[in-house]
């Protein structure tokens, strides 16, 4: 049986509760070696964990999409810790996932309800390969996320 390894990452709950911390399960993904007991090579992220309404059952294919945030606007070097962000593009029903309301919030004047994020999204951190350098992100990495999260409006354009 596969090992799952968790890694922290920041919920931004749609409900309108405040962002935490959970834990993001990893599980090796099935191309990649096993050598000595330890798994090597890409992991698979299952956020899909912390997503309400996610559609089950797709075949092998994923109800998420993710974005990846190398660097904020006007920097000219990249983040040593880039992240990654999971948001949900399949919902069981067809309908369009809720409006996130703590992403709304926080958006505050600059909220632009055509870009809205939907769901529950989900922040993590890595290093090097974004599946295969997960690291642990804490509310420290909050600010930087915030700054991002108000200036930008979701990649997905419908659900």
């Amino acid at each position: 049986m596969d090992q799952l390894i968790p890694y922290h990452a920041i919920l931004f709950p749609a409900d309108g509760r405040p962002p935490s911390v959970v834990q993001l399960m990893t599980s090796r993904h099935i191309s990649s070696p096993t050598q000595y007991g330890m798994n090597l090579g890409p992991r698979m992220p299952h956020p899909e964990a912390h997503m309400d309404y996610v559609a089950n059952g797709l075949g092998g294919a994923k109800p998420w999409k993710y974005l990846l945030v190398e660097a904020l606007d006007g920097m000219n070097r990249r983040f040593t810790n880039p992240y990654i962000v999971y948001y949900p593009t399949v919902s069981r029903d067809g309908m369009p996932f809720p409006i996130n309301k703590s992403i709304r919030d926080l958006q505050g004047a600059l909220y632009d309800e055509r870009v809205a994020w939907r769901g529950n999204v989900i922040i993590a951190k890595y290093r090097d390969h974004p599946f295969q350098g997960m690291m642990n992100a804490s509310m420290a990495d909050f600010p930087i996320l915030k700054n991002f999260i108000r200036a930008r409006g979701s990649p997905q354009v419908q659900y």
